[in-house]
Parts: C-alpha cells; sequence; structure tokens
C-alpha cells in the first residue's frame, strides 16, 4: 500500500513514523516583495534580527541535527522567501508501494520511477552546433556597463584617497622597502572592489555529501564580505551546482560499498609516484578498464583533473610545433599550451570555417620568419564547453582532420559519462569511431564521482607519456579508495559481461589484450578486480542506463523550461550544463540570495569574469541524474518567480511563453519536442 514502509530496503520510508511527524506541521509564506529592493531591504532586517538573537543566545549544547534544515529552529519567522518545504528534499513526493525498493538515499539520489521522466541522449542532425550568443536587450547592456562603471570609478577614488588617509591598510599595495608590489595589478582592484561585493555567492562551504541535496554551512559577515563567520545552523538545499552529473556521490550504494573494501584492503594512499613506488595493480586496472570504456587502445590516469591538461600538453608538443586551440578552451588547455612553448592560434568558438582557415593559413605559412613546416599541428577542443553547455561539432572536426592531417585533442571533461546512449561522451554522442580521435582527455570528478584524469591514445603515444609528463615522475599517484571509485562506477555503466577463460579452461585471469574488443561493450570481468563484488543492478548496466536517460530528461526539460518562461539560455538541448543570462552584476547577488531563501532552499552557482566574458554574467545550472522531476520543477518555479523581480525575461516575446503551471504539466512533451 501507498506510505507502506519497505521491509527489503535499507531504508524504511514510513510517512506515519514519529520523526516523519516533525514534517507535517510548515509554516507557508508568500511573495510579498514585488521588487528587489523590497527583498534586501527585508532581507537586511532578518539578518539583524538573526545576528541580535545570535549575540544574546547561550552557546550550543550540541550540533543541530544535518538532516534538517535550519528553517526549522525559532528563527523561522525570519524567513523571507522560505516556505520550510523540508518534504521535498527529505522524502520523496509520492510514497513508495511495497513493491518499490529503493536502496540510494532520496537526499543523496532522488527516487523516481516514472519512465516517462527518460530521454536518449544522441545528436540530432537537425539541431545547430554552432553558438550564437542571443544579446540582451539595449537597456539592459547599457545600464550593465554603467553598473561596472559605477564600481571602477568608486573603486579607484576609495584607493586613491585611502593609500594618503589610510597608508597602513593600504601597504600591501604600495611599495615597501624598494620593493615592487605583488598584487597590484587589475585582478587585485577587481577582486578587492567588485569581486569581494559578491563574495557570499562563492566559496559556500557546505558539509555532507554534495548529492540531490547538500547541507550548507550558514554564514554571515560584518565586514562587507573581508571576512565570513561561520555559524552553528545548517540549510539543507536542493543542489543544482556540483558536478555530480550520474548521482554516483553517494554514501550508501554498491560504489560506496565497494570503496570502503578497498580502504579494508589498500589503505588510503599509495604513498608514492607512479614510477617511484606508488603504482599498484589498481592503477593497471583502472588504466585498463578505462581505455576499453572511450574505445582506445591504453590510457594514463592522473590525481588531477587540471593538471592532466597542463601536464600532458607539454609533453607532446613544444617549440616548431603549432597549437590550434578554441577560443573557449578551458584555462588549464591554454596554462598548459603555454608551458608547452608551442606557437598558439586561435579560432572563434565552434566556427568550423574559421577552423578551416586558419588552417590553411598556418600549412601555407609555416613557422614564423623562417617559413619551414611545422613540426606538428595539434587542434585542441573541448566535448562539452562547461561555461556554455555547447558541443563541439565533432564530425565536421573530425572531417576537417583527414583533410589537413592534424593531430586532435578532445578534453572531455564534462562530456565523458554524462552524454551519449552509452554514457561514452561526444564520440558516442555523435556515433563517431572513438579511434578517429588522436587524444581523449577527461576527468573523473564530474560523472564518475572521483577525483582525477585521464587521457586515452594509441599504446605508442601512451608509452611515451608515461615517462616524458610529468605526472609519472613528480605527481602523487592516485589513492586507492579512488581507483575503486572509478572502476565501480565506469563498470556500472557499462555492465560486467560473464567471465571470460582461456582455450585451455585455466582459472588464469585475462589482460586487456586478451579480450575481445567490442566498443560500446560491456566491461570484460577479467579487467575488474577479483575481490569486486557489484550489486546485481548495477553490474547489469541496468542502474547505468537509468542514469544516463533521468540525466538526458532532466537537461533538456530544465532548458526548454527556462525557455518557454522567458529566459536567455545558452548551450544545446541535450547538455547537463544549462546557463542562465543575468548580465547585471547586481542581480547576481540577489538571484543567489533569493534562490537560496526559497520556500526549498536552492544552492546555485553564478559566474563572472574570469570564468567568462564580463559583459555576460550568468547562472550555471549542473544537472544531475539523482534529481527528480519534482526537483526540475521546484527550480523553474523559483526562476519563474525571481525573474519576473529582476526582469530577467529577455528570451522569447510575450505572446510565445508558456505560464509555469503549463511547463511543469506538459514536461514530458517539452523534452521531447
Amino acid at each position: 500500500m501507498p506510505g507502506s514502509p519497505l521491509p527489503t530496503s535499507p531504508i524504511a520510508f514510513n510517512m506515519s513514523s514519529p520523526t516523519s511527524s516533525i514534517f507535517k506541521k510548515r509554516s507557508t509564506s508568500t511573495l510579498t516583495h514585488k521588487t528587489a529592493a523590497s527583498y534586501l531591504s527585508a532581507l537586511s532586517e532578518a539578518d539583524a534580527r538573526r545576528a541580535s538573537l545570535r549575540a544574546n543566545a547561550p552557546p550550543p549544547i550540541g550540533t543541530p541535527a544535518l538532516s534538517m534544515s535550519s528553517s526549522i529552529t525559532a528563527e523561522s519567522e525570519d524567513s523571507v522567501l522560505r516556505e520550510d518545504n523540508v518534504d521535498a528534499l527529505e522524502y520523496p513526493a509520492r510514497p513508495p508501494t511495497s513493491e518499490q525498493v529503493f536502496t540510494t538515499v532520496h537526499s543523496e539520489y532522488g527516487h523516481c520511477t516514472n519512465d516517462d521522466y527518460r530521454f536518449k541522449s544522441e545528436y540530432v542532425p537537425e539541431e545547430p552546433l554552432k553558438h550564437i550568443a542571443t544579446p540582451g536587450p539595449y537597456y539592459i547592456m547599457f545600464t550593465t556597463y554603467i553598473s561596472y562603471l559605477i564600481l571602477i570609478v568608486i573603486g579607484h577614488i576609495r584607493d586613491f584617497f585611502g593609500k594618503r588617509f589610510r597608508p597602513k591598510a593600504y601597504r600591501h599595495l604600495m611599495e615597501q622597502n624598494g620593493y615592487a608590489p605583488l598584487n597590484s595589478d587589475w585582478d587585485s582592484f577587481y577582486t578587492r572592489r567588485l569581486k569581494q561585493r559578491m563574495d557570499d555567492c562563492f566559496g559556500q562551504p557546505i558539509t555532507g555529501v554534495a548529492g540531490r541535496t547538500t547541507i550548507l554551512l550558514d554564514r554571515y559577515s560584518t565586514d562587507y564580505n573581508d571576512t565570513q563567520t561561520i555559524l552553528d545552523s545548517r540549510t539543507r538545499a536542493l543542489n543544482i551546482s556540483s558536478y555530480n552529473y550520474l548521482g554516483f556521490a553517494q554514501s550508501k550504494g554498491g560504489c560506496a560499498d565497494a570503496v570502503e573494501e578497498s580502504i579494508r584492503r589498500y589503505g588510503v594512499t599509495s604513498a608514492g609516484t607512479r614510477l617511484m613506488g606508488g603504482s599498484s595493480d589498481l592503477h593497471a586496472t583502472t588504466e585498463a578498464l578505462v581505455a576499453r570504456f572511450v574505445g582506445q587502445e591504453d590510457s594514463l590516469i592522473s590525481s588531477m583533473g587540471f593538471a592532466t591538461n597542463s601536464a600532458i600538453i607539454p609533453a607532446l608538443v613544444g617549440k616548431g610545433c603549432l597549437v590550434i586551440s578554441d577560443e573557449l578552451n578551458h584555462a588549464s588547455i591554454r596554462f598548459g599550451v603555454r608551458l608547452s612553448g608551442a606557437n598558439v592560434r586561435m579560432f572563434k568558438h565552434n566556427d568550423m570555417k574559421e577552423l578551416e582557415s586558419v588552417l590553411r593559413e598556418s600549412i601555407s605559412q609555416g613557422q614564423p620568419k623562417t617559413h619551414r613546416p611545422w613540426k606538428k599541428i595539434l587542434v585542441i577542443v573541448e566535448g562539452l564547453f562547461s561555461m556554455e553547455g555547447t558541443f563541439v561539432d565533432l564530425p565536421r572536426v573530425v572531417e576537417l582532420k583527414k583533410k589537413y592531417k592534424f593531430a586532435l585533442w578532445v578534453d572531455e571533461a564534462h562530456s565523458i559519462g554524462a552524454v551519449g546512449p552509452n554514457g561514452r561522451g561526444v564520440a558516442d554522442f555523435f556515433h563517431i569511431n572513438p579511434r578517429e580521435i588522436d587524444i581523449l582527455m577527461g576527468t573523473f570528478t564530474k560523472s564518475f564521482g572521483a577525483a582525477g584524469g585521464y587521457v586515452a591514445a594509441s599504446k605508442t603515444v601512451i608509452d611515451r607519456l608515461r615517462l616524458r609528463a610529468y605526472l609519472g615522475p613528480y605527481a602523487e599517484a592516485m589513492a586507492p579508495p579512488v581507483l575503486v571509485q572509478i572502476v565501480a562506477s565506469m563498470a556500472s555503466i557499462m555492465g560486467i559481461a560473464n567471465p571470460i577463460l582461456p582455450a585451455n579452461n585455466s582459472p588464469a585471469r585475462l589482460s586487456i589484450t586478451d579480450a575481445p574488443d567490442v566498443h560500446p561493450g560491456p566491461a570484460p570481468q577479467s579487467l575488474l578486480p577479483s575481490w569486486l563484488t557489484l550489486d546485481p543492478s548495477l553490474a547489469s548496466g541496468i542502474e547505468g542506463r537509468t542514469r544516463l536517460r533521468r540525466i538526458a530528461f532532466n537537461s533538456r526539460y530544465l532548458r526548454a523550461g527556462l525557455t518557454k518562461l522567458g529566459f536567455i539560455t545558452y548551450g544545446h538541448s541535450m547538455s547537463p550544463v544549462v546557463p542562465l543570462l543575468l548580465f547585471n552584476p547586481g542581480k547576481m547577488i540577489v538571484f543567489h540570495r533569493m534562490m537560496r531563501e526559497w520556500r526549498t532552499p536552492i544552492i546555485t552557482v553564478v559566474v563572472t569574469y574570469p570564468a567568462c566574458d564580463l559583459m555576460t554574467a550568468r547562472v550555471r545550472f549542473c544537472v544531475s541524474a539523482a534529481h527528480t522531476k519534482e526537483d526540475i520543477d521546484e527550480v523553474l518555479r523559483a526562476c519563474e518567480v525571481i525573474g519576473d523581480v529582476l526582469d530577467l525575461k529577455h528570451g522569447l516575446p510575450l505572446k510565445e511563453r508558456w505560464d509555469i503551471d503549463t511547463v511543469c504539466e506538459k514536461a514530458v512533451e517539452l523534452a521531447r519536442l
């Protein structure tokens, strides 16, 4: 019966239990603040009352319960936009029946059994890939320029008078004893005078699992964000900002059990570099499985995703080589190219005509001054651009590769595991043989819920990188628990095939070269640790396929819903990264705080310079398979209200927009458009 406990599940959902009775009574609040100014005024008054209460309150005896929102306290009357709706975060909207068994915690991975909320992630040829930035109205752009101008002018005036009337406070910016100042450039000014004003939007500390929900450590500042004071209270919020694309960032489940077992067997560190005593059988197993997963001959893993680009690119190219890079490539790629000493040319984001033009000119002219042929030409692109939510036009890039004979590096940090019908990244998404790409790079920090990165290529290239890249001799080897998390989550996506024995039926395990190379296919049992046992739903690949289809539905639904409500969004419809344009710097602060103070608190990430252009400030939603359809509904409802308050709806004309109730009712229709 609905509402009955689940005797076979590790977590019983008895909604009539004494514990759940706490969540029955809810105080409701309505949005009475129709402007941002009135909202901020009310919020400041609430903060002042809270600070006064905390100053006069006795010290806490113990740590508050982390499973409850901080709004379930005596301070709940100070909430401006929050309705204490914790049920949606702790328990599913529809109680499970006695036949439904969930092995995950709802707050970490949302329970959803509706097969309508599933979609297949693959490229539709009719959908354009070239990024076309949608500008805001003229008055929005004008006021944004004026806002930055006012902030910059006032900041320079304060610095001018401050250095003369408060020299001690500005000593770190002025010359000291003949030494030049180390932090007096534009970045220092931007950090002090612009970013610091909105620092409560960045670096929000959390505790617990960064899953479907997360727990915020409440904080406040009395010195204009120069310092932040962490409070004793906690707030559980809907997490729409983490890179937990497939929901594997869990504290319970088959992957977490495997990690616990690895700690008992291997400890918590390798205590060395790969070439100096830090390599183990788990490293070889992980590299073999990664190569099979992405469809390459061999792979090399790194303990840090950023270092994978910055340390390996210099091992491939150097003086006399040419790197052609997309203008929106990640900072780690730019840093690696600078370290290499190679010449670099850039082309407009995803503009294949300009890429071909740069190729023709570079090949015909050769190296500067000498005009000798280039030693190597390496084109570097990202599979999924993390700030724009756009896919690389991989079919066209591969065509150009065959025509101009250059080497191709594809950074799949945000696409591997998250896109494609089999979760194998952009090559799978476009149905392109991965062997046509020279080097595939990716990270484990997103879809696999782990840490580090990898490069996969031919065995000849990987053997060279093991010695010439800085990672082997200098970087700490990846820790065993992280390796097992990668293996378990990757095997869950692939599914595990029956073990294959040699022809003589000996019990010896097979190496990667002995097992048949089928891509995309299941993981051979011979490539996994002999002691690793996964739950049947994970080993069969059913759970992995479900997660892939859930994130595809959530991505399409959120983007289409925001578009129908009238917002300007960037990116492809299948991208789990959904940027929503805010433009004005002041709106970044208010949007973040209003989402955090919503009836169901929502934690978001706002982005501005230097991560994106100064005039295209945005909030970046990161969708996960852990989110339910109800979670996306709540995000859309919050955006609907806040978008009206902050004047953010500059996309579709008014007559073409849908109301929020229609958007939520027609979610499946929107996702399948």
